[in-house]
């Protein structure tokens, strides 16, 4: 099917590593079956920004079997498609697919900063290669490269193009691509503390950072939301926030990481250059998340 209608919650999934930094299969596998028993409607492996960029495409691979071995059918599992070439990307695809991947989420361009006409076309090769649903993933902020509506709308021919994820941090993108596109493709946001604005706008659904390690608590936020009890939404979202900043930096990976290990659900191993964090900056998260821990809604709480 070119267009599954995906929606809820679809966390891009942090990569668990072994000290030594070989990829610890048990624990991705772990961290997966504690995300989908706790109601998420789908997952991305190998996020752009999280340590895609650490890893071979044949570990890639592995991550995504892993990622489908965990989940056993129960929920859509999408391959992040990363790579610096077209022809890269067409070979990961192809492995892939072998796999039996539900779909892919894709970058338009990444180091490279493409115009329009070259994104737009390499998005189109890779559709061609997958044959299977594909999420573009919009992220002008880190890589410089920005398909806005009317790129999306000349982009509306490709059947296999079925969802967008908008990263653009304009909240008010969410409005335009609905009044340029309609109803053509199913919007995510990928902005994890902008997911109330983004929800109240139309968007079925959210790529969720931060909701790796809470992942009961992001599907309330959207069931909520999707339910139009805007109040206890909002309540529950503004507990979040603080942690959702977090997702929003540089280090990224270390601070969710950190928070996986503070919640009790993962570990802190990562690949160099990246490292645990230290002093201050450890001691921030620490309060945040452990402030987030001792207020944290009872009845929305994740399931270990």
């Amino acid at each position: 099917m070119s267009n599954p209608r995906w929606q809820g919650i679809f966390p891009a999934v942090t990569t668990k590593f072994h000290a030594d930094e070989r990829i610890d299969a048990e624990g991705t596998a772990r961290h997966i079956d504690f995300q989908i028993r706790n109601g998420i409607h789908g997952l991305v492996t190998c996020g752009s920004l999280g340590e895609a960029s650490t890893l071979t495409l044949e570990e890639k691979l592995e991550v995504a079997r892993i990622a489908l071995d965990a989940a056993g059918g129960r929920v859509p599992v999408l391959a992040n498609v990363s790579e610096t070439s077209t022809r890269e990307a067409q070979r990961y695809i192809d492995g892939a697919n072998q796999l039996g991947v539900a779909g892919f989420m894709v970058m338009p361009s990444v180091i490279y900063v493409a115009d329009a006409r070259e994104a737009m076309a390499n998005v189109r090769a890779m559709a061609q290669a997958a044959q299977k649903p594909l999420m573009v993933y919009n992220n002008p902020v880190a890589y410089r490269v920005d398909l806005k509506p009317e790129h999306m709308l000349e982009l509306a021919d490709c059947e296999w193009i079925a969802a967008i994820k908008e990263s653009s941090g304009d909240i008010r993108r969410i409005t335009d691509l609905r009044n340029t596109v309609g109803d053509r493709y199913q919007l995510f946001c990928g902005v994890d503390d902008l997911a109330y604005e983004a929800l109240a706008l139309g968007c079925d659904g959210l790529l969720a950072g931060v909701g790796c390690a809470f992942p009961r608590e992001t599907v309330a936020l959207y069931d909520l939301m999707k339910a139009g009890q805007w109040a206890e939404a909002l309540k529950l979202y503004q507990w979040m926030t603080p942690m959702l900043h977090l997702d929003v930096s540089n280090k990224l990976v270390q601070n969710l990481k950190l928070i996986d290990v503070l919640a009790g659900v993962g570990s802190e191993h990562m690949r160099l250059p990246r490292m645990p964090l230290i002093g201050e900056e450890r001691a921030f998260i620490t309060s945040v998340v452990n402030q987030a821990l001792a207020t944290r809604p009872a009845q929305y709480r994740s399931v270990a």
